[in-house]
């Protein structure tokens, strides 16, 4: 069963991009990726999808319902996490928390206050005495708490530290081995590697590739970064060369043992590898025109 499908969805701001002619399918019980720079247009499609904004053109359902006629329905079943997280001052976190179990009219108490103690979140202080990884906190809560059958998760690791994160992961595999369907939205390519089995990617609005993560991840491709050299050995067939004063980093696909036998004839004193970033992954699916390969 498709929890979400979008057919042509399309959203404009007048001259300014948003989403176009996206075609999308994500079925029940799925830890789905949905991956792309910043401004890529990946919050502008969770905006539509919950209804928060209207479709230009197009159509979109979730839970085989139509987001723009259905959406206090669909919204019951979602939780929702978006990028930015604010709410009002002057309320403490568990008063925050209690409103947004009180607007779905559940009793999400005992739920909310083991979230709270996993996440480490203390529920008396103010909101607005609270650090950025706090706010994305309390943003779990609200969202996890009725253990909804979508969730639907914008950007949501930025301000967490890594010991966070890795809570906020387990909770989100845990939520999906109970049959919840995910939709993980985010520009780090290793949470959507780690977590994911199908992902899309979005760039400029317009959807570039949709595999699965394991398809879409095959590229042998490493970041190198050589220190006291400004140059690549022509032999080593690098792409993407960055040089600077004292050193030089360039995208490598070949065999390792090559690489490591040409830098040994360098007067490096330093070496990083590292996997590519996510602009660099594009390069692997799509021509310079944006179309997929």
């Amino acid at each position: 069963m498709a929890v979400i499908e979008t057919r042509n969805l399309t959203k404009s701001y007048g001259k300014a991009r948003g989403i176009i002619d996206l075609n999308l399918t994500v079925n029940e019980g799925e830890f789905f990726g949905f991956i792309g720079p910043n401004g890529a247009g990946k919050s502008t499609t969770i905006r539509t999808l919950l209804g928060l904004i209207y479709p230009t053109a197009g159509e979109a359902s979730i839970f085989g319902k139509d987001i723009v006629r259905q959406k206090t329905e669909i919204l019951a079943d979602v939780g929702y996490m978006p990028s930015e997280a604010t709410f009002y001052n002057g309320m403490k976190v568990g008063q925050v928390i209690a409103l947004s179990a009180k607007m779905r009219k559940v009793d999400c108490s005992d739920e909310a206050k083991k979230l709270c103690e996993r996440l480490a979140l203390d529920t008396e202080k103010r909101v607005e005495e609270l650090s950025l990884g706090n706010r994305k906190k309390v943003s779990i809560v609200c969202a996890l708490q009725h253990k909804p059958r979508l969730c639907i998760l914008d950007e949501p690791t930025s301000g967490l530290d890594p010991l966070m994160q890795k809570a906020f992961f387990d909770i989100l595999r845990e939520r999906h081995g109970e049959g919840s369907t995910i939709f993980l939205s985010s520009h780090v390519l290793s949470e959507i590697q780690k977590n994911c089995s199908r992902a899309a990617i979005i760039k400029e609005g317009r959807l570039v590739a949709l595999d699965s993560v394991e398809n879409l991840s095959k590229t042998n491709a490493k970041r190198v970064t050589l220190h006291g050299v400004n140059a690549v050995p022509e032999e080593l067939g690098a792409k993407s060369v960055e040089a600077g004063t004292d050193d030089v980093s360039f995208l490598y696909s070949g065999d390792i043992k090559k690489l490591l036998n040409t830098v040994q004839q360098l007067p490096i004193h330093d070496m990083t590898i590292v996997e590519p970033d996510l602009e660099e992954i594009f390069m692997h699916y799509y021509e310079r025109g944006g179309e997929a390969k």
